[in-house]
């Protein structure tokens, strides 16, 4: 990477450093993947035992998922703090509101802050960083209200900036593939139940025992639409009976390959058409 490049990204780290400093203790939510490893990797740099983290778990996201996450957390010793939330309980996520992801997470962040206020723990910070500022997040709106501060958004760091800097600290995360709340394989207005979560995270655990370690399964009533990279196309045409098959025993009725390849939010669009 180019010089002034890597200086620019330097200086960047160096100003959520300075920011970090500022709240004395910090309460990180923590969810194992690449933007909130690296935020709280910094905080507890900085602030040794005043930083603290805390780990949502609940039926939107999956079983190995969140062992990797407490695993990681371990293995720094991160002082960690895990919560359980029944996500089905709120109304607007079973019902799946194109603003579901607002009611969620304000739900998250109010057991998040009424954690903080019984133990003190600090000010309340989450790793959204500059590039999910140009993506579909109605969740922001519900950290803006409860006043919750996002550090790596605020010095500007982009997704591909954390990347560079948490290969920088040997942070295992630092090329994971983004991660993303089950539901969001789901079209908009679809109901959201247990057992279609539970599916959804089957069948892409079918898919990351093959290989394919970036990928999505998304589901429109009984068929489950595949993506992948483009790059992976080939491979999954010579062992596609070997995905299928188990995937069709899971209750699809029809196995499909998107041939747009793998696209983060590919649902976001339907959404936006339909405001117009």
């Amino acid at each position: 990477m180019d010089k002034i490049l890597l200086e620019e990204i330097y200086e960047k780290e160096a100003q959520l450093i300075k920011r970090i400093k500022s709240f004395n203790k910090v309460l990180v939510a923590f969810s194992g993947g690449v933007d909130s490893t690296y935020l709280l990797a910094v905080a507890f740099q900085v602030l040794g035992r005043n930083c603290h983290a805390v780990f949502a778990s609940g039926p939107m996201i999956s079983s190995q998922e969140e062992k990797d996450a407490l695993a990681l957390a371990e293995h720094y010793n991160f002082p960690l703090e895990v919560i359980g939330i029944d996500v089905l309980a709120i109304k607007e996520f079973r019902d799946n509101l194109p603003n579901r992801c607002y009611f969620c997470k304000k739900k998250l962040f109010e057991l998040f802050l009424e954690l903080n206020q019984r133990t003190e723990k600090g000010t309340v910070i989450e790793g959204t960083n500059a590039s999910d500022a140009q993506d579909y997040r109605p969740g922001r709106i519900a950290l803006q209200e409860l006043g919750i501060i996002s550090p790596l958004l605020e010095v500007g760091l982009t997704k591909a900036e954390i990347r560079v800097l948490s290969e920088r600290r040997n942070l295992p995360t630092w090329n994971k593939p983004s991660m993303a709340c089950l539901a969001s394989r789901v079209p908009f207005g679809d109901p959201i139940t247990a057992e279609l979560l539970q599916r959804i995270a089957q069948a892409e655990t079918i898919l990351h025992q093959k290989g394919y370690a970036e990928c999505r399964v998304r589901v429109h009533g009984d068929i489950a639409r595949i993506e992948i990279p483009k790059d992976d196309f080939s491979k999954f045409v010579q062992e596609c009976s070997e995905i299928t098959i188990p995937m069709l025993t899971l209750g699809f009725r029809f196995i499909t390959l998107d041939l747009s390849g793998l696209c983060s939010g590919s649902l976001n669009p339907i959404l936006q058409e339909a405001s117009l």
